[in-house]
């Protein structure tokens, strides 16, 4: 008897080294975590209250598979809010993590030995997910000459590569590990590529609220609707132990990621959507954690080049910059 081939994915290395982390820790040892992305304050005040208050009605059951319509409405209102994007509360998928959300996009855009791309380097879990789903994962290098983010001009070469051209692409601003984001002319032609080549794009906005610039991101929604958006109050949000996000869908996979979530997870934690609609009311708390981010970045950015470590996009824009 042996596992199926699928299963044979390379393990989430940092998903290892905190386990590690942790045995070590239940040891007594004194123990650093830096070896996941999640963020040292707890949820905002006013998600721990709606949970609190749930709890206390002793009844927590299921929602619907696509998730409570008052946080659907919220998540839409939020893009209004935002990004100046009306949505229909009926394209919101909440889900269990943006971990789901991944899972459902896949299942619903594509085939077993489907093409798809993504950039190298890349959020671990993107590359171990495609594959065991049966698809074949294209990395396309990325480096300082397209700030670490994949380009149209890329996608182009890569559907062209091979016969079976691409069938889609996932797309991260700001990217993990490298941080970057992609900048407004890029995201047209990222766009315009995708739609003249009718490939599939997913825009992972998980890291948005947290950028440094004096803009505000930018939503793939701004510039098109026909493309999957997911995002989770994972780290903006301070709530990754609550696993709960969310996916903009175009109008034509509602219904099929529906039907897909309601086998695979029933639905999203009741406790967690309830707190997660409250955590848009923490916004203020929520901006006092991301000043201090804002300290620690500077100070990185400060004391990085000291130890020769300059491969960093504002660093290097220090160094030498971009014309």
């Amino acid at each position: 008897m042996k596992p199926s081939d699928r299963a044979n994915v390379e393990p989430f290395h940092a998903m290892d080294i905190m386990s590690a982390a942790n045995k070590l820790k239940a040891e007594g040892d004194d123990v650093i975590f830096m070896c996941v992305g999640q963020p040292a304050a707890p949820a905002p005040k006013p998600a721990l209250e709606a949970a609190s208050n749930l709890l206390k009605d002793g009844r927590v059951g299921y929602t619907n598979a696509m998730g409570l319509s008052s946080l659907r409405e919220r998540i839409a209102r939020h893009y209004q809010d935002y990004y100046d994007v009306k949505i229909s509360p009926e394209r919101v998928a909440v889900t269990t993590g943006s971990s789901a959300g991944f899972n459902l996009a896949f299942l619903s855009l594509f085939d077993v030995g489907d093409r798809v791309a993504i950039a190298s380097p890349a959020y671990p879990a993107y590359r171990n997910i495609l594959k065991a789903l049966g698809l074949e994962v294209v990395e396309i290098e990325v480096d300082e000459t397209t700030r670490w983010q994949i380009t149209g001009e890329q996608i182009g070469w890569a559907d062209a590569a091979d016969p079976k051209g691409l069938a889609g692409v996932l797309i991260a601003s700001p990217g993990n590990p490298t941080g970057t984001s992609i900048l407004r002319d890029e995201m047209q032609e990222i766009i315009d590529m995708c739609k003249k080549k009718h490939i599939h794009l997913i825009s992972d906005e998980i890291y948005h609220g947290l950028s440094y610039n004096s803009e505000r991101e930018h939503s793939a929604l701004n510039f098109t609707q026909n493309v999957v958006v997911i995002n989770s109050f994972s780290k903006y949000y301070c709530m990754t132990g609550w696993r709960v996000g969310w996916m903009i869908l175009p109008e034509y996979l509602e219904r099929p990621v529906e039907r897909i979530a309601q086998s695979l997870y029933i639905s999203a934690p009741t406790l967690s959507q309830v707190a997660a609609q409250a955590a848009f009311d923490g916004s203020d708390e929520l901006e006092q954690v991301k000043s201090g981010y804002a300290k620690n970045r500077a100070y990185f950015l400060q004391e990085l080049p000291k130890l020769g470590i300059t491969e960093i996009l504002p660093i290097l824009q220090c160094l030498k910059p971009h014309k």
